[in-house]
């Protein structure tokens, strides 16, 4: 995918949308986060000149008004980083410009929100930021990097490993899958394409099409996400345009199961109408990101499958659902056991009479 030669650029209904999920995971981990740490960082990686064509709000903007308009933002009592990088001159002043306008609507600022804006890339950045760290011998505060490219270069994986390897940071990266499929294997860009994924693995594809080919370039990078980056939780979105391609993936990884589950709370509470849609796969199908006519049918096989012969709490069935399947924790109850139960598909042990509170153990069929 080739990025705008232009300052400003029109809003596409996709990026609405990747915006949307940002915001709906920012609302969650603001507060979380805040309250259990004296800073927290939001690295925005490829910032953009803050506004679109028409005036929309573009990453930055919406990062800091998430902030500055939560309802329990007066209670948070840590400090805010926010970083905003952005290499083009003309799109950084722009960025500046939009970002001391809300500073003067917002008038006055809060001190415990800080920002700092850099014309630099990405790579440079977050690889001078490492070294930083190196030197003060220590470890980056609880960070949330949203890593949005236009294509494949400037995006080490190497460095993304470099920059978040500290317990409580958090990828949030566009990956343009299309751009990948294009060129893997064709030999030109194999140095981008190297420093991406951190292996020559990618080479594999040339004897692949279709389907195939692009599911491998997905499950490689998702791969290297938990082998290099040690992400144990990703979760990847595959965004699906009118045409019933994928464009590309929004890839998620965290090493906390909480904020997993508000990642894929956000991406569920997404309308995606009939220009894009979501999906993931799941016991080979897939799965639509569309609360309307939900099919929970792969989830109840799954969960059938994984836990065969066994008697399961409901907590470990939960961190399941959120952490090996598409679907989300509220999918589970109602959508899922309450039927097996009255079908008499499993058996119930619970601490109270109804419903499957805390203590409750599943027994599935052999």
């Amino acid at each position: 995918m080739v990025g705008p030669k232009t300052t400003h650029w029109k809003l596409e209904p996709h990026t609405k949308a990747k915006h949307e999920i940002l915001r709906g995971y920012l609302n969650g981990w603001f507060p979380v986060m805040s309250r259990y740490n004296d800073r927290i960082f939001f690295f925005d990686g490829f910032a953009g000149p803050g506004r679109y064509e028409n005036g929309e709000a573009g990453s930055p903007i919406i990062a800091l008004t998430t902030l500055l308009d939560h309802a329990h933002f007066s209670k948070m009592e840590c400090d805010f980083l926010f970083m905003f990088c952005e290499h083009d001159p003309k799109r950084f002043a722009s960025l500046e410009a939009e970002i001391e306008k809300l500073q003067n609507a917002r008038a006055p600022w809060p001190r415990n929100v800080k920002v700092q804006l850099v014309n630099e890339e990405f790579e440079a950045r977050a690889s001078n930021i490492v070294t930083e760290m190196k030197r003060l011998k220590k470890q980056l505060v609880p960070t949330f990097a949203f890593v949005d490219p236009f294509g494949v270069s400037g995006l080490p994986i190497a460095v993304i490993k470099d920059l978040l390897a500290s317990p409580r940071c958090e990828l949030f990266v566009n990956y343009m899958v299309d751009s990948v499929n294009r060129f893997a294997g064709a030999g030109n860009i194999d140095h981008h394409l190297r420093d991406l994924f951190g292996t020559e693995r990618y080479k594999e594809a040339a004897n692949l099409q279709g389907q195939p080919r692009q599911l491998f370039l997905h499950d490689l990078y998702e791969e290297q996400l938990k082998s290099t980056c040690e992400f144990p939780f990703v979760q990847s979105f595959a965004m699906i345009n009118s045409h019933g391609h994928i464009g590309y993936y929004l890839f998620y990884g965290t090493r906390d199961i909480k904020g997993l589950e508000i990642m894929k709370d956000s991406m569920w509470k997404i309308d995606p109408g009939g220009d894009y849609r979501f999906s993931d796969r799941l016991v080979g199908q897939t799965i639509l990101f569309i609360e309307d006519g939900l099919d929970v049918r792969p989830l109840r096989q799954a969960i059938l499958t994984e836990f065969a012969g066994k008697a399961v709490p409901i907590q470990q069935l939960e961190e399941f659902t959120i952490s090996r399947t598409p679907y989300r924790k509220s999918h589970l109850r109602r959508p899922v056991l309450t039927p097996m139960e009255k079908e008499n598909v499993i058996q119930v042990r619970r601490p109270g009479k109804s419903g499957f509170p805390p203590g409750t153990i599943v027994l599935f069929p052999a």
